[in-house]
């Protein structure tokens, strides 16, 4: 290959002095501007930017215990259990805390069956406010069931009292006898009432 004369190279040489003006020119705009860090026109990589630090969360407590119900107090006049007409156990005690009315009456009795129209009615509706019981006495268990069914008093809880027991315990001689029962567990009344006059009483006691 052929030297190049001193003219071709004294020609080129202005051309590498512009070139190399023109890159020393842009590293130094790229500098100021921040699009080339510094370091790296330096040869070094950028130290690794840390992430802000996270808050800990504040420490919580342990939530407190709930604290313990408080047992209701069982008075005497619910201190009884018994046998229904269906075969399940009954026990009065579940019942205190609440006013209750017991129902004290005979298959073959005319004015229990007036009254019993008023107890379907009204029995379901308030269960779980004045649970209405049932004590079925004087009669043949077979009776009572029919009546049962007739009345359509299948809903309400009819304590099978062949034997007396309830009756002689509430000293009821007679049917159709409501035995009414409050809160506190204080006979508050024990005798007669037509269908108007106990569904008065009864949500007296449920609103009370």
């Amino acid at each position: 290959m052929r030297k190049p004369t001193g003219r071709t190279a004294a020609a080129y040489a202005p051309r590498a002095a512009i070139v190399g003006a023109l890159v020393a020119a842009l590293l130094a705009t790229a500098a100021c501007t921040g699009t080339v860090p510094p370091d790296a026109a330096a040869g070094t990589a950028p130290a690794p930017t840390s992430a802000p630090a996270i808050p800990a969360a504040p420490a919580t407590g342990s939530p407190s215990a709930a604290p313990a119900p408080v047992p209701v107090p069982v008075p005497d006049t619910l201190r009884f259990t018994g046998t229904t007409l269906t075969g399940s156990a009954f026990d009065a005690t579940r019942l205190a805390g609440r006013p209750v009315v017991l129902w004290f009456w005979a298959p073959w009795c005319a004015t229990c069956a007036s009254q019993a129209w008023t107890v379907a009615e009204i029995a379901p509706r308030y269960r779980d406010t004045v649970p209405i019981v049932g004590v079925a006495g004087l009669g043949e268990q077979r009776d009572m069931k029919n009546f049962v069914s007739e009345f359509d008093l299948g809903d309400t809880p009819q304590i099978d009292d062949r034997k007396g027991t309830l009756w002689k315990r509430f000293k009821v001689t007679e049917q159709s006898i409501f035995v009414i029962i409050d809160r506190d567990g204080t006979v508050v009344h024990q005798g007669f009432l037509d269908g108007e006059s106990l569904s008065a009483r009864v949500a007296a006691l449920a609103g009370a």
